[in-house]
């Protein structure tokens, strides 16, 4: 029986075909390290290990990269207020996150690159798409010309002239278009820059994701993945910038994990309901937690509270005293394993194992 996995890109279940037998690359979208990991990013990364610990189990090698995005306005604005440098803010932040999702018994990914190491190969990849006649360079700034590449809007399933028809220019802006995205943002005080040809700066967002992919990876590649609000834009952009700078398909298969919500509401700064790994990890088991990630299908949004985790840890406990009643058995190989001593749920359980 073949494997089969729901592709975002065409919105079908699809034979999971690799690119390269028994092999399977995978990208997934990393964190940018401005703050400490939260339940939101857990929960991404807690589906995306499942799926890599599943291919492995079906036998395949799994190439898994996530990036570090450590070069971003959210960084720089933070460790600005701060008065330290944001590279050495980002690298404070990066192990602190990485280390909580250890705690959570999330296994790390194989490559971590990051964005400040790969900036030479995000200018080549820019001047490729630049050659290629779909982006441009103005006063300095580099912007991708959405209204170029044609099938922009195929991941997120809408169309390129509804989107150029409510888009419009910002005062002090030097695009073309307001659907225009910056490849490369001209240098600014108070930011880290680096040279290149349109001056010194910094890249935007979007090159970084599909430098760092198709660098580690190559093209095409198995899987692209990260969460549910990457789909557009950053992921859209993705696909454009790869694919107008190397003329081959991105990636095969995309994946999209759902957002979490806390108590039905979303998770935001605003709301003031942002719950981090670490203040999680001291009130709850990381097994708990991990059970209560479980319990949902990896597209939908689970609700988080504290009634959730109060029922993912009945559930454990469930699941704990039926192995207990099986290690039994086993221990005594002469005494008979009576299903009537199980709970209704146990003999589900027990069902659908055998």
């Amino acid at each position: 029986m073949s494997l089969k996995i729901y592709n975002s890109l065409t919105r079908e279940k699809e034979d999971f075909k690799p690119v390269e037998k028994g092999k399977v690359k995978m990208y997934v979208c990393g964190m940018t390290v401005y703050s400490d990991a939260h339940i939101g990013h857990a929960r991404t990364y807690f589906a995306f290990d499942v799926i890599r610990r599943y291919f492995e189990y079906k036998g395949y090698k799994v190439i898994y990269v996530q990036n570090i995005t450590d070069v971003d306005d959210k960084i720089i604005n933070a460790a600005n207020k701060e008065g330290i440098d944001a590279l050495e803010y980002s690298r404070r932040f990066t192990d602190r996150c990485l280390g909580d999702l250890d705690k959570l018994g999330i296994r790390r990914a194989d490559l971590y690159p990051k964005a400040s190491e790969t900036i030479p190969d995000m200018i080549r990849l820019i001047e490729k798409i630049i050659d290629n006649g779909y982006a441009y360079e103005a006063d300095g700034d580099v912007y991708f010309s959405v209204e170029k590449f044609k099938d922009y809007g195929k991941l997120s399933g809408q169309k390129l002239e509804d989107l150029l028809e409510g888009a419009r220019v910002q005062p002090g802006e030097n695009k073309r278009s307001g659907l225009d995205f910056a490849l490369w943002k001209k240098a600014k005080p108070g930011e880290p820059s680096w040279p290149s040809p349109w001056g010194e700066g910094r890249p935007g967002w979007h090159i970084e994701c599909s430098t760092m992919s198709s660098k580690e990876l190559g093209l095409p590649f198995d899987i692209h993945g990260g969460g549910m609000d990457l789909r557009f834009p950053h992921h859209e952009n993705e696909i454009a910038q790869a694919e107008a700078g190397t003329g081959k398909k991105f990636a095969n298969y995309w994946i999209h994990i759902g957002l979490l919500t806390v108590n039905g509401d979303k998770m935001s700064k605003s709301l003031g309901n942002i719950i981090n790994v670490k203040d999680l990890i001291e009130k709850w088991d990381p097994e708990v937690i991990r059970f209560f990630f479980a319990q949902a299908q990896y597209r939908s949004p689970p609700d988080f509270s504290e009634k959730a985790l109060k029922n993912a840890k009945k559930g454990l406990v469930r699941i704990h005293r039926f192995i207990e009643k099986l290690e039994i058995c086993s221990e005594n190989s002469k005494s008979k394993f009576d299903k009537k001593s199980l709970s209704k749920d146990e003999k589900e359980f027990l069902n659908f194992i055998e």
